[in-house]
Order: C-alpha cells, then sequence, then structure tokens
C-alpha cells in the first residue's frame, strides 16, 4: 500500500522521517548503487534538507566569450540559462552539470527567480555565491562551496531537461533529488515507490532497534532479530 497519494505528501513524509542514509541504503540493495553525487556536493547550511523532482541543465565551459561562434547560442551572455531558470516548475530542483568546476552556477537571483516558480531548491556540480544572500532566503543550495568568480564569460548552458551525469550517476528531469547533511542521492523515477516506501519502513524499524540497543540489547542480536543496523 502507497503511504502517499502525491508528491507534496511524499516530500512531506521524506522531511519529517527520512534521510539520504537510509533512502541510499534501501537502493543498494535493489542494486542501484551509483545513486550519490560527489562528496563535494554540499549544502550551504548543516541543517538545509532538499527533496523535489530534477529539472537537469548541461553547461559547458567557454574559453574565448568574445570570439565569433558557429552557434548563435554561444553569442549569449549566459547561453540558454535564463530560459532554464525561466522554465523551472513547483517542486522542482534545479540541478546542474557539465562544466569544469571552476566558476558559481548558482547565485542569489537565480534563487529569487526559482522560488518565485515555486521551485525547491538547486545542485550543482561545482561552486555557488552570494552565500549570505541565499542563506537569507532559506533557499536550500548544495553545491561544492562559496566561490565568488561567475559563469558569465567562462561558462554557458547549452541544454535543460536531458540526462545529465554528475560523478558517476546519471540524472533525468523527473527523478527524485534527496538531500541533507550527509549528500545528494537521486531516486530513479521509475524506483519512487519501491525505494521510499522500503526507506520508510526501514526507518520506522531502526526506532525499534534503537530503543532495544538503549534498553541493553546487544547489537549482534539486534540485528539477529530486526535485521537492521
Amino acid at each position: 500500500m502507497t503511504l502517499w497519494k502525491s508528491d507534496k505528501e511524499l516530500f512531506s513524509i521524506a522531511k519529517s522521517e527520512l534521510f539520504t542514509a537510509v533512502v541510499g541504503d534501501i537502493m543498494d540493495t535493489i542494486g542501484l548503487q551509483q545513486q550519490f553525487l560527489p562528496p563535494q556536493v554540499r549544502p550551504l547550511r548543516e541543517d538545509m534538507m532538499l527533496i523535489g523532482r530534477a529539472m537537469t541543465v548541461l553547461e559547458a565551459d567557454v574559453f574565448h566569450p568574445t570570439a565569433s561562434h558557429a552557434n548563435d547560442l554561444m553569442n549569449k551572455p549566459f547561453g540558454i540559462m535564463l530560459e532554464a531558470l525561466d522554465d523551472l516548475k513547483p517542486n522542482e530542483v534545479y540541478i546542474c552539470s557539465g562544466a569544469s568546476p571552476s566558476y558559481a552556477l548558482w547565485g542569489e537571483l537565480m534563487s529569487v527567480r526559482a522560488m518565485k516558480l515555486g521551485a525547491v531548491g538547486a545542485v550543482t556540480n561545482g561552486y555557488s555565491r552570494d552565500t549570505h544572500a541565499i542563506l537569507k532566503l532559506n533557499f536550500p543550495v548544495f553545491s561544492y562551496g562559496a566561490y565568488a568568480q561567475d559563469q558569465g564569460p567562462r561558462g554557458k548552458v547549452i541544454d535543460f531537461r536531458v540526462p545529465i551525469k554528475m560523478g558517476g550517476t546519471v540524472v533525468e528531469t523527473g527523478d527524485i533529488v534527496f538531500g541533507d547533511i550527509d549528500g545528494v542521492c537521486i531516486v530513479p523515477q521509475d524506483a519512487v515507490e519501491e525505494v521510499f516506501s522500503k526507506a520508510t519502513e526501514k526507518a520506522r524499524g531502526e526506532k525499534t532497534v534503537r530503543k532495544a540497543i538503549e534498553d541493553g540489547m546487544s547489537a549482534a542480536e539486534a540485528f539477529k532479530t530486526y535485521g537492521i543496523m
């Protein structure tokens, strides 16, 4: 029996009961073992939690921004980054990869626009900037950390809502992005019901195991009894 009837209900359950470790553990057991983004992708503040549907963005480095280009897209200041940003939908996460981690891929004004559109966070395979302003907005951003160097003359968005890759993880638009202090994991669309149902069951079971251990049960006996550790 599904515990939720909508993304809103699922996201509420995840925020109140789950964490990336238990979701990742479940994916390991069903053969999805490359679902965590690189460990450098961290929340700007330790208590930030993020869950939403991926809106994927593909970035590329630019080495001679003033040169003439055969591709008209390359003559635009940010490529099609503004179009990608404006295409965000409620409960989506702007998730960007493809560039070298040498400049910021996210900032304050992008956060303001994303919030206006109902997006729930941003994840970058690189840096973010305007950190104080983003923290005041309380908008969940996961990145390599703070670095002010701008993407303007250094990178351009060349496509969006296409598959991207971060480390060994392929991300597609519509996958669920779940992040907390321990990292960011990607739950493929076709595995959402199984993963989150089993993760919720495991998280609730872990509370029982913790209580048993606190009451004096050994770790070995707890695992033998409950199959959880």
